[in-house]
């Protein structure tokens, strides 16, 4: 059940039309009234004889008491409250119970505090009412509304529970604003699948990632086709901007302009200066060099992207709330640019995940940036590397990387949960299937190689892989054993120890530093890992069959604390 304070207006009488009106669609239906402050009070919509002027004269009748420093301006209150389209249909006493609860929380009309404002509930539709009031008590003060609408949202939560309603989880006001519902209709009107505010909100959150700073972002936002507005204080100096799309028009035909403080709360350009001044100073303190501008190519990008989303798995994990929000909101960058840059069998995930996740990157925990650098620079990197093939090099890197993410992303969901972010928590996990769902399509064809390089490993060493899982993990080898995916692991494991690797080393550490809980097949996560840490190349397309090597030469892996044993991490 979701309860929408609408912004106020001024004429009681325009609104009425509206509400026992066609709609701006057609698409209101039997327009009639559910509730009311009077029994008596007059129904247009069922009654021949009653008008929306008679109606309008009673709801106002008490502003007339009041003089004009006394009446509030504007003067009618209006509240939407609609039920999720999978609930069951109410009837007319379920939703006039709803009204006077709803009225009541808000402080317009509550039985235990006397004398109230005089309102009214209209239904038109099976699923939602409109409750519409004049800012005026019987006993000439006004109604006290300070946090009407944290109010009518706790009301809702109990009212879905009492009426076994979809239950939505509670906000915290830090969500973007909801598109209004003439945005709506125009958007249907215009064959649109969202909304302008929607589309504009996504193409700036994708202009924003990896960014470099103000000529760069709006750069960006040109390339894209919007129509941009920057609003310049007498000095000169840059106070905000605003987009528009080109086709999206009011009834003048001018462009329909969004302040990005009106798109997301942290698409404000002030927000967005945040990330740019931090990337150029340490955690010390101390100026560094700015994120770098060398493009590289799509597959090294991807590389880099999940080595440093295995990185910031751990700050999520166990960092300081300030750092673990930081990696979250530069989370949501990576995604937008991986969404960018994907090939056409991954994009609609990716950008469903990027889409999703654009909720969880916000909350009341406010993010100390610069320490997310290294998650911006991977933005950078996908986007300047443009975008990528769906296979060879370019397709397994884009899985291993997905790979990552969905370990990341579900990193935040936990953290999330643990907050009691609610909707974030939610957002974040609805992100992670939509992940999930990329990685399929991505894995399939590298796995399905790596697979086919397993099953014809000599015996002898497929038998020593075997004997490697079981000495390292010995707690997980029955299940990777069983996994369909355990030959393209033992190709890996070979694969390792023909580098140099110690693979048993590298397993420890792999299985030891992540959970593996939310992982559908433990042996592909695993292969991704190795490969990852031990530099593989994720596409083994055109690898040769790993030979049997001497056990007895074959390196041990790096100590801790060399080069190579970071990359390994």
């Amino acid at each position: 059940m979701v309860p929408k304070i609408h912004k106020r207006g001024k004429r009681t009488i325009g609104l009425l039309y509206y509400l026992y009106g066609p709609g701006k669609a057609e698409e209101h239906t039997d327009p009639h009234l559910v509730a009311s402050w009077d029994h008596a009070a007059p129904d247009p919509g069922r009654d021949a004889e009653a008008t929306h002027k008679q109606l309008q004269q009673l709801l106002d009748q008490p502003l007339s008491l009041l003089t004009d420093a006394q009446r509030a301006k504007p003067h009618v209150w209006h509240l939407s409250v609609r039920n999720a389209p999978d609930d069951r249909i109410l009837s007319d006493e379920d939703w006039g119970d709803i009204a006077r609860r709803m009225v009541a929380a808000a402080g317009i009309d509550d039985p235990d505090q006397g004398a109230g404002c005089r309102w009214v509930a209209v239904r038109h539709a099976d699923d939602h009412i409109h409750i519409l009031a004049t800012l005026a008590r019987e006993d000439g003060y006004r109604p006290n509304l300070d946090r009407d609408a944290v109010r009518v949202q706790a009301e809702a939560r109990l009212l879905e529970k009492e009426l076994g309603l979809r239950r939505l989880k509670p906000g915290d006001g830090t969500a973007a604003q909801r598109p209004t519902s003439a945005e709506q209709h125009k958007a249907a009107r215009q064959g649109r699948e969202r909304t302008a505010r929607e589309e504009l909100r996504e193409t700036v959150r994708r202009a924003v990632a990896g960014a470099q700073g103000e000529e760069e972002f709006f750069d960006r936002l040109a390339a894209a086709g919007l129509l941009v507005k920057k609003r310049v204080a007498p000095s000169g100096d840059l106070l905000g901007y605003k987009v528009a799309l080109p086709d999206d028009r009011n009834k003048d035909g001018e462009p329909v302009y969004y302040p990005g403080a009106r798109l997301a709360p942290d698409l404000s350009l002030p927000r967005i200066r945040e990330r740019w001044s931090a990337d150029t100073v340490a955690q010390d303190g101390e100026t560094v060099q700015p994120l770098r501008p060398v493009p590289a190519a799509p597959a090294t990008a991807r590389r880099s992207t999940a080595a440093v989303a295995w990185q910031a798995v751990l700050v999520v994990e166990h960092g300081e709330d300030d750092l673990a929000a930081a990696h979250i909101a530069a989370t949501g960058e990576v995604l937008d640019a991986l969404a960018k840059t994907s090939a056409a069998h991954t994009r609609r995930e990716l950008q469903d995940a990027a889409w999703a996740f654009e909720r969880a990157s916000r909350s009341h925990v406010r993010a100390v940036r610069g320490h997310d650098r290294a998650l911006r620079q991977a933005a950078r990197d996908l986007v300047h590397g443009g975008p990528a093939l769906g296979r060879g090099e370019d397709g397994a890197s884009t899985a291993m990387a997905i790979d990552m993410l969905f370990f990341l992303v579900t990193a935040a969901a936990h953290w999330h949960a643990r907050k009691g972010h609610a909707q974030q928590a939610e957002a974040a996990q609805q992100a992670a299937e939509h992940l999930r769902s990329a990685y399929r399509a991505a894995a399939g064809h590298p796995l399905a190689v790596l697979h086919q390089r397993g099953r014809h490993l000599a015996r002898p060493l497929l038998l020593r892989q075997t004997a490697v899982l079981r000495t390292a993990v010995p707690d997980l080898a029955d299940q990777v054993l069983a996994e369909a995916g355990w030959y393209a692991l033992a190709a890996t494991l070979a694969d390792a120890e023909a580098a140099g690797y110690d693979p048993a080393a590298l397993l420890v550490d792999a299985v030891g530093r992540r959970e593996l809980g939310t992982a559908e097949s433990v042996s592909d996560v695993l292969v991704w890992r190795l490969r990852r840490a031990a530099d593989l190349p994720a596409d083994a397309t055109g690898a040769r069959p790993v030979s049997s090597p001497d056990t007895r030469s074959a390196p041990a892996a790096p100590r801790r604390g060399s080069a190579p044993a970071q990359q390994a991490r």
